[in-house]
C-alpha cells in the first residue's frame, strides 16, 4: 500500500513509537489521525505537521472514543487505510512482592487494567478499524487495509515482575495469526513488530548510565533503538504486500535475562 494519499489512525502517537510512526508517515504524504490521552502533546504535533493531521482525545479500551476516532479519519479524509497501535503501559510487579511496604500478591486490579489497556485495548482498535476498512476500494493487489500492532520481546522473554505486561504483550503475539486469516477475504493486513529496548519516554525518565547500560545489552548495534527506526518498520510493512500475519522482533538480537 502507498503511504501517499493514505490515512492512517496511530494509538499513542502523540509520543515515543506513536509519534515516530506519525512524522515517517506524514512525511511520506500521509493523512494521520493522532490518537492519545496526552492532549498537550497530541495538539502540539498537529500545531507542528500543519495539514494532513488531527488530534483525537482516546481511551483505546473505550469503544465510543475509538468509534469517534474511526469516525473523524473518515469525515476529515474520506477513508481509513491504516491502523497502528502503539498505545499501552507497563507495569512492574512481582507476582508476590511488597507493595506501598507490605508483602502480598499482585494486585488484581493492576493487572487486569495492563490486559485492557494494551490487549484488549489493541483489539479493540483492531475489530473498529477492520470494519471501516472494509468498505475501501480494494488497490491493484486487492488490499483494503493494514494494521500494524505493538508487541514486545517480553511476550517472549518476560521478565521477573513482568507477569501482567508479558501476557499482555504476548496475547497481541497470539492473535495476530488468527486475526490475519480472520481479515484475508477483506483484503485487509495484520503484522505486528515486537520492539525491544527503545528510547521511549519510559527509559528516559532513567538516568544516562542505566540508558547507557541497557543499550550496552544488546549485541548489535549495541544501543537503545530509536523510535524512527520502529516507523521506518512501520513504513516497510505498509509497502510490502506480502507482509501479512506474522510478528518481527526489532531488537538487535537481544534476548532478555530473568532480570
Amino acid at each position: 500500500m502507498n503511504l501517499q494519499n493514505a490515512t492512517a489512525l496511530v494509538t499513542g502517537g502523540a509520543s515515543g513509537l506513536g509519534e515516530a510512526t506519525v512524522r515517517q508517515f506524514h512525511a511520506l504524504g500521509a493523512n494521520v489521525i493522532i490518537v492519545d490521552l496526552n492532549q498537550d502533546r497530541g495538539n502540539a504535533l498537529v500545531d507542528e505537521l500543519g495539514t494532513s493531521a488531527y488530534y483525537c482525545l482516546t481511551n483505546v479500551a473505550n469503544e465510543g472514543d475509538v468509534q469517534r476516532a474511526i469516525d473523524l479519519a473518515v469525515s476529515q479524509f474520506g477513508a481509513l487505510h491504516i491502523a497502528v497501535n502503539c498505545a499501552g503501559i507497563a507495569e512492574a510487579r512481582k507476582t508476590l512482592g511488597k507493595v506501598g511496604g507490605e508483602y502480598g500478591p499482585h494486585s488484581l486490579d493492576a493487572f487486569r487494567k495492563t490486559i485492557e489497556v494494551n490487549l484488549i485495548g489493541t483489539f479493540n482498535v483492531i475489530r473498529l478499524a477492520a470494519f471501516a476498512m472494509e468498505k475501501n476500494t480494494p488497490n491493484a493487489d486487492g488490499e483494503r487495509g493494514v494494521i500494524i500492532n505493538t508487541a514486545s520481546v517480553a511476550a517472549y522473554d518476560g521478565q521477573i515482575g513482568q507477569a501482567a505486561y508479558s501476557a499482555s504483550k504476548g496475547g497481541i503475539v497470539g492473535m495476530t495469526l488468527p486475526i490475519a486469516r480472520d481479515l484475508a477475504k477483506s483484503g485487509i493486513r495484520v503484522m505486528t513488530i515486537a520492539p525491544g529496548l527503545f528510547e521511549t519516554p519510559l527509559l528516559a525518565a532513567l538516568p544516562e548510565e542505566a540508558r547507557l547500560s541497557l543499550g550496552q545489552q544488546v549485541p548489535f548495534p549495541s544501543r537503545l533503538g530509536r523510535p524512527a527506526e520502529y516507523g521506518l518498520l512501520a513504513k516497510a510493512i505498509v509497502e510490502n504486500p506480502m507482509l501479512n500475519g506474522e510478528v518481527i522482533r526489532l531488537d538487535g538480537a537481544i534476548r532478555m535475562g530473568p532480570k
